[in-house]
């Protein structure tokens, strides 16, 4: 099996991944001036297990980190599960206190 391939499609606002050339999952997101909102991830069952949804969720936030414009705010579970074990990640949250984003 091949890797995790992810693709940000702006007009749709949603990651899309896909293995083999197959959809494997897909995260959704609202976007403000100040802000990129995870609402949904969601990870076909047959593709369970691989690594889809953090690929997804790390492609998604390293892009975000890199252009540098936004906070996150993650409402979707999957994405702030992933935060909490991936702590570099928190001081990317919007709310997160700087003198707290590092513990």
């Amino acid at each position: 099996m091949s890797d995790v391939q992810v693709v940000h499609d702006p007009a749709r606002k949603r990651y899309t991944a896909t293995i083999d050339g197959e959809t494997a999952g897909f995260a959704e997101y609202i976007q403000t001036d100040e802000l990129i909102v995870f609402t949904h991830t969601e990870v076909d069952r047959r593709f369970e297990g691989k690594g889809v949804g953090s690929a997804i969720v790390r492609v998604s936030l390293d892009e975000v980190l890199a252009a540098g414009q936004h906070k996150v705010m993650p409402l979707c579970p999957f994405y702030k599960g992933w935060i909490g074990r991936h702590r570099e990640y928190v001081p990317m949250v919007y709310g997160v206190p700087e003198s707290t984003a590092t513990d």
